[in-house]
């Protein structure tokens, strides 16, 4: 088999964000506390996101996208799944060249992903040079993780179907 051939039912769990930016850091720490649980499941570090993403879905069935958001929630901390790709119009990923929404929309138009499912979690404001993450956040991020654990469940029970 070669490097570029396409292996089904692989799934990908990105992180995206800066760790040294306190809050934004968020999506990165959802994804590392699911690193190597499950068989069958990558974890990548996306960085900041933006057009860098699109390599990142090549040849994996299904993507969840964990990312910090500003705008999104009502509330620090709170937590929204999109299984269509976010609208380019959310306030999101301002430090992004473009949105996890875009990246998501270009990479399913090239064929490299089937499915994709983004969580974004509320971080209110991002500070440059921190690694404080507020405690809202940090409950954002087992929230996510929740919600991470419940769609690969989901998944695994269609696979298992005859």
């Amino acid at each position: 088999m070669g490097k570029n051939t396409v292996r089904k039912n692989r799934i990908c769990i990105i992180g995206c964000g800066n760790p040294l930016m306190g809050n934004d850091g968020a999506g990165i720490l959802a994804m590392h506390l699911l690193e190597g649980r499950f068989a069958g499941v990558d974890t990548i570090d996306g960085g900041a996101g933006g057009f860098g993403l699109i390599p990142l879905m090549e040849g994996y069935e299904r993507v969840i996208i964990v990312d910090a958001m500003v705008g999104v929630g009502d509330h620090v901390g709170d937590v929204l799944v999109f299984e269509a790709p976010p609208s380019p119009d959310l306030p999101t990923c301002a430090l992004h060249d473009i949105g996890v929404g875009e990246a998501v929309a270009i990479a399913r138009e090239l064929g490299y992903v089937t499915e994709v499912v983004t969580i974004g979690i509320e971080v209110g404001e991002i500070r440059a040079f921190s690694r404080e993450i507020d405690p809202a956040v940090e409950e954002g991020i087992r929230t996510a993780q929740g919600h991470i654990l419940r769609i690969l469940g989901e998944w695994a029970g269609e696979k298992s179907e005859p």
